[in-house]
């Protein structure tokens, strides 16, 4: 992705933060499961200060002067949620306006999904204002600032050099004199290239802002999601054991209960042109390089997909797959997840909505799945014909739908850590939602013990849960804000 900034003229405007639900936000999230156990710091929404309009910041522990207001800004972003939210941050330490990101044709899912097929762009921006002027196309004068333009040649106002994890002081060291030279200034590649820490609270906060109040789905994706979460909360028994009793606890205002899993076993189609191959792989797998038992052909598949989308940065690759499990690297299989959730308590009569695009082997796969969990649904399932008809081939529209479901369930679980996982993990803890995070290498070694009877395997499950149910984690050094929203996004109470 490129971020463009470009020079502002208006006066910065900064207004206080506050990180409280918002009337327009993506429906009323009841908490259905009942309140979590405290940490040991509490940590709850609140309201934050007014930042000083201009001021002084302590950055990297130097003090840091805003810049001066400037002429004219443009700042273009696009791609992930992670990375919108970062670059609403640059545009602040920039003083630069937000274009209303263009988010990139994925080779894999080959999505050709706008920003504003799946965020509501009203919303997004009036959210921000007076946080951070954003608008929906770049002014005339900068119409010539195309990726096109980036892309066909070496430019003076392309920086290319922005650090993984930079810090405030590099952008202002290192754009703002090519602002003042040029009046815009082009940042390729942006993904992941704002730090974590050291960062000015005002800043800290913007993006938990973003991440939690701005960012909202447009009004079809949120209809359609409650519809399927209703036909989902459709009566049915409940749980039968006490141990999934804890997990999903009693709610007399809904008609019934949910879990979601999001299984991570997605299939995608590539097609790498300057070799003439076309692989049907399963991304995960790949980048994971642990063996799914698909034989000698499908790990020279996957090893040559790797060295052609990564180059051979993939760490996990220089390991053994017995040292990738026992190190709790590789992903859980369809057949571990359904194990892993008969041990914690959950039986055929649980709901269960599985979060997915098209899963890596098909419906065969997942066979032992549906058996253990008879009840267990997906969109294609739960929508009509006609409500599939206006989301079919629309890869980010269908992961938003699977987002809202996610969000909105009684408890979520997901195979193994990613992107989508992550941000359900912060924004369930930010709801104080229940959320299982699987101790991924716990269960590589349970399921390297050939020999574990199933008493046993269910006791060492259940022990090694204890107190993984989306309980606030304060974030450490150098982890996401966007994973762990504690402290930044939270006030102690």
């Amino acid at each position: 992705m490129a971020l463009i900034v470009a020079r502002l003229s208006k006066e910065r405007l900064l207004t206080s933060c506050s990180l409280l639900p918002s009337d327009e936000m993506d429906g009323p999230i009841s908490n259905t499961v009942g309140p979590l156990p405290p940490p040991s710091r509490a940590q709850s929404v609140c309201h934050f200060p007014e930042s000083d309009p201009v001021g002084s910041w302590i950055v990297d522990g130097l003090e840091w002067n805003a810049p001066k207001p400037m002429h004219e800004s443009l700042l273009n972003a696009s791609l992930r949620w992670t990375i919108i939210c970062d670059a609403v941050a640059v545009a602040k330490i920039l003083n630069a306006t937000l274009v209303i990101p263009h988010l990139e044709v994925n080779p894999v899912w080959k999505d050709s999904s706008l920003f504003g097929d799946i965020f509501n762009v009203d919303h997004f921006i009036n959210t921000l204002k007076g946080e951070v002027s954003i608008v929906r196309i770049p002014p005339k004068e900068f119409a010539w600032s195309t990726r096109e333009f980036y892309g066909t040649g070496i430019r003076a106002t392309r920086v290319k050099t922005a650090p993984v994890h930079a810090s405030a002081n590099w952008y202002i060291e290192n754009v703002s004199p090519i602002l003042q030279s040029y009046g815009i200034a082009a940042i390729a590649p942006f993904s992941h290239r704002l730090a974590f820490d050291d960062l000015p609270v005002d800043i800290q906060r913007l993006r938990c802002k973003v991440n939690f109040e701005a960012l909202i789905f447009v009004p079809y994706i949120i209809s359609l999601g409650r519809t399927l979460e209703k036909r989902l909360r459709s009566p049915v028994q409940g749980h039968s054991t006490e141990f999934a009793q804890q997990v999903v606890e009693e709610n007399t205002d809904q008609d019934g209960k949910y879990a979601v899993l999001h299984l991570r076993f997605d299939k995608g189609i590539a097609t790498l042109k300057h070799l003439k191959l076309t692989y049907i792989f399963q991304d995960m797998a790949a980048h994971s390089a642990c063996d799914f038992g698909g034989g000698r052909a499908e790990k020279l598949a996957l090893a040559k997909y790797r060295q052609v989308i990564w180059q051979g940065r993939v760490l996990n690759s220089q390991l053994s797959d017995e040292e990738l499990r026992n190190t709790g690297r590789c992903p859980l299989t369809p057949e571990e997840i359904g194990l892993i959730l008969v041990a914690l308590g959950f039986d055929s009569t649980t709901r269960f909505y599985l979060a997915s695009h098209k899963v890596y082997g098909g419906e065969a796969r997942i066979s032992s799945l549906r058996k253990l969990f008879p009840l267990m649904e997906d969109k294609r399932s739960l929508a009509s014909a006609d409500e599939l008809a206006n989301v079919e081939g629309k890869a980010s529209v269908l992961a938003a739908l699977d987002y809202h479901i996610s969000m909105h369930s009684d408890v979520f679980i997901s195979a193994s850590p990613g992107n989508m996982h992550n941000a359900l993990l912060a924004h369930r803890a930010y709801r104080n939602f229940k959320t299982i995070r699987p101790n991924m290498t716990l269960l590589g070694h349970i399921f390297a013990n050939k020999s574990m009877e199933w008493s046993e395997f269910q006791q060492a499950v259940q022990a090694g849960h204890k107190g993984r149910y989306g309980q606030i984690r304060l974030r450490k050094p150098k982890q996401s804000i966007y994973t762990y929203p504690a402290p930044d996004c939270m006030c102690q109470g």
